[in-house]
């Protein structure tokens, strides 16, 4: 029992001390990333860009189901976005509540006959809208078939070689295009570009356009400020940099047209079709032999409402948990595969070993400490490693994160937001990590018997943030 229990320890110290090992890897790159963007941004660059008509055109899809809270000021911020040329294609998949009427009535839409190529399958289509007053604005309805079918049907009926796939409860900033897509004029062999994503909660929002950052006043919002922060520009910032980033959020993301039709178009029989696409994405690249880019950038902006109650965000995180590991399952074949260059041996055993499978070490850990105490082989040492690997490490990320955001990119002009944020990410690692890794740890169990479930997600709505706005001095 006592051999046991050592080589227990001795593995759970090795994997957190490797997984500590390279976070602090993704930390480096995240900080030299952030740290040259805010040193060189410069809007010479864009208006030059504008200046020389060097763009592409772009279709922006907003795939909605019962959004009627948000969907009128979400699109128009989309149709005050700062590009010479792009539209904007809502595609109401079904919903149950007021949305398609919101729609109606806020841009005067009229039905209308349009020819289209049906590239990708979709649930039958109900009717086509236009607007009177936005020319670029088409409204799709169409038979409830998820988030996937609704991009596919947005897809077919795209007209410009990008697309840009957005959360219909997303604001962007009024940039976001044009810093995106400078990346595909710079560089043909660029498939896909992801942003950067950033709560909405507590925002001052004036006719759909953020003008400026306050924090919330719930706990979870504030919580998931901070792991918005340290999952962009720590890791997605790292995997970028090395050439292997899998995932690009399914709440902002810009992609070559004819790439995503070639390898088929979003799947629809997983919950997670962001990152199954852009793993898709690079295994036919892959295959193919071509040479290619997926990357992400601190900006664009895309701001998104964030779960404000704790049965939604278990949810939400539940949903991501399972994705991932739908996703694992699908492209296994990559797992260890030297086919696949850094992909098959580095990236996709790092989210399969230590984030797919993070929680259930960690769950693990704690429950099985009182279990050791009571058995007599509790070790004091250990169990101080144990915490300091798994969760004290996990703080000075928080905080390095948090720096970042608030010192660098000054997102958070208040000095005392930027106070109360670096305080909060000392208290995440006393109970909101570990609630958040006991309900990815039941997700991992959930994967098969919950496959394609999504959950019913509550949003509170822009009314409060315009409501603070205007009582603002």
């Amino acid at each position: 029992m006592r051999l046991l229990f050592f080589l227990y320890q001795v593995a759970v110290l090795w994997y957190f001390a490797f997984l500590n090992l390279l976070y602090a890897v993704f930390a480096l790159f995240g900080l030299r990333m952030v740290a040259r963007y805010a040193r060189e941004l410069s809007e010479l660059s864009l208006k030059d860009l504008l200046e020389r008509e060097a763009y592409l055109p772009v279709s922006i899809l907003v795939p909605t189901y019962n959004e009627e809270k948000t969907i009128a000021a979400s699109v128009r911020s989309f149709l005050s976005l700062h590009y010479p040329e792009f539209e904007v294609i809502v595609v109401a998949d079904g919903p149950k509540d007021r949305t398609l009427e919101v729609l109606k009535e806020a841009f005067r839409l009229v039905e209308v006959d349009l020819v289209f190529r049906r590239a990708l399958p979709t649930r039958p289509i109900r009717a086509l809208y236009r607007s009177l007053v936005h020319p670029n604005l088409l409204v799709v309805d169409k038979e409830n078939g998820g988030k996937a079918d609704a991009l596919n049907a947005g897809l077919n009926l795209a007209r410009y070689p990008l697309f840009c796939a957005v959360d219909a409860d997303s604001l962007l900033d009024a940039q976001a295009l044009l810093r995106a897509s400078r990346l595909f004029l710079e560089d043909e062999r660029v498939l896909a570009v992801g942003g950067t994503i950033r709560p909405l909660n507590g925002a001052v929002v004036r006719e759909g356009v953020v003008e400026a950052l306050r924090l919330p006043q719930g706990f979870l919002e504030k919580m998931q400020i901070i792991e918005y922060a340290r999952a962009f520009f720590m890791g997605r910032a790292g995997w970028s940099a090395m050439g292997a980033l899998l995932i690009i959020s399914g709440a902002f993301g810009l992609f070559r047209r004819e790439e995503v039709l070639r390898v088929g178009g979003y799947r629809t029989d997983t919950v997670g079709e962001d990152m199954e696409l852009v793993v898709r994405l690079h295994r036919r690249a892959r295959e193919a032999g071509r040479s290619y880019r997926i990357l992400y950038t601190p900006d664009p902006i895309c701001y998104t409402e964030v779960p404000a109650d704790w049965t939604t965000l278990r949810r939400q995180r539940n949903r991501w948990h399972r994705g991932l590991w739908e996703v694992l399952w699908r492209h296994r074949a990559m797992l260890f595969n030297p086919r696949y260059g850094r992909l098959g041996l580095l990236a996709m055993p790092y989210f399969l070993l230590f984030e797919a499978l993070a929680p259930v070490v960690e769950v693990l850990g704690y429950l099985l400490m009182p279990v050791f105490y009571l058995l007599g082989l509790f070790n004091q040492e250990f169990a101080l490693l144990f915490l300091l690997l798994a969760v004290g490490y996990g703080v000075l990320l928080s905080q390095l994160a948090v720096g970042m955001e608030t010192l660098l990119l000054k997102r958070y002009p208040r000095l005392g937001d930027r106070v109360v944020l670096l305080l909060l990410a000392f208290l995440e690692a006393l109970g909101y990590r570990q609630l958040l890794a006991l309900e990815r740890f039941l997700a991992t169990f959930q994967v098969w018997r919950k496959r394609g479930v999504w959950g019913e997600m509550r949003r509170q709505g822009l009314g409060s943030a315009q409501a603070q706005d205007h009582q603002e001095p």
